[in-house]
């Protein structure tokens, strides 16, 4: 574990602090704890009158961050926040801070480094491990019982939908012949073997599917949406909302919520198009290439 934090690198560090415009004394959520990397920016410019709320659903991912942010604080002597954690995903959003209570909002939707490099997680194909995908291992179906349960026509569509993933028929009735399935490797080797990577595609072949059964087995889109919708009515007026998307659905999500808000003068839109990485960035942390992040400030004016 101590690998993946010294792997774990917060994309677009710069720019989401920077857009969050924090002042000492605020209240900041980070609802997308991971491993701490941008919650401990958070932290560093609040002072002792702040409060930096975490939030993430992954036991082991808020064990870290936990150790990282008392590591922060113990730098930071007098001058160190009051610091909450929360282990539940963060569509509970609601169900722990009071309506306009909040002085900026912060999500980051990528997979972090913890999860995929881990095999025992069951996220990447990069190594071998059982199927699982879960980011709260406590509750939900694994991908496991996804695979080996769903019928052939679910998850095509699901491939289809999630991963945009023109041979998911294909995909799905090799999936089902070869059931049972129960590990990484084997299912990438199923959807390999039947949707080799073709020419003109820079990405592993597996990689969509991988990626459509994350998103279904965390209910991940479900989740921003929830986010979304609930942003505006624990945002003080003038406070500032920061997310990072790593996926077109995810980044579709954001956009049209905005838009709607700015369209209802419940938001004012900060970035008309999405702030990305920059060649100093993408060549640092690649995996920052799918990075896009939009920024958001409440109105003043009452919602209607």
């Amino acid at each position: 574990m101590s690998d993946a934090k010294q792997r774990h690198a917060p994309v677009l560090f710069d720019e989401a602090i920077d857009l969050l415009r924090i002042s000492a004394g605020g209240t900041y959520v980070d609802c997308t704890l991971g491993l701490a990397g941008h919650a401990a920016g958070v932290a560093r410019k609040l002072g002792p009158k702040g409060h930096l709320i975490g939030f993430d659903r992954d036991e082991q991912a808020l064990a870290l961050a936990r150790e990282k942010l008392d590591s922060v604080c113990a730098e930071l002597g007098s001058q160190t926040p009051r610091v909450t954690l929360i282990g539940e995903a963060f569509s509970s959003i609601t169900e722990h801070l009071l309506p306009a209570s909040v002085d900026g909002l912060l999500a980051d939707f990528g997979v972090s480094s913890l999860q995929l490099d881990e095999a025992a997680r069951g996220f990447s194909f990069m190594g071998d491990g059982p199927l699982d995908m879960r980011m709260d291992t406590r509750s939900g179906p694994t991908a496991a019982q996804v695979v080996n349960q769903m019928s052939e026509y679910e998850l095509a569509n699901l491939i289809y939908e999630y991963g945009d993933e023109r041979r998911s028929r294909r995909i799905a009735r090799a999936i089902v012949r070869g059931r049972p399935i129960t590990t990484t490797g084997q299912l990438a080797r199923i959807v390999t073997s039947a949707a080799p990577t073709m020419k003109h595609e820079h990405i592993h072949a597996a990689t969509k599917t991988f990626q459509s059964i994350r998103i279904h087995v965390n209910s991940e889109l479900d989740e921003i949406q929830a986010l979304m919708e609930a942003a505006p009515r624990l945002l003080k007026p003038s406070a500032r909302l920061v997310v990072i998307s790593f996926h077109s659905l995810e980044d579709r999500i954001v956009k049209d919520s905005l838009r709607e808000g700015a369209r209802q003068r419940i938001w004012e839109i900060l970035t008309k198009k999405p702030v990305t990485a920059g060649e100093e960035e993408l060549e640092r942390n690649p995996r920052s290439r799918s990075a896009k992040l939009r920024a958001g400030e409440r109105t003043v004016v009452s919602e209607q």
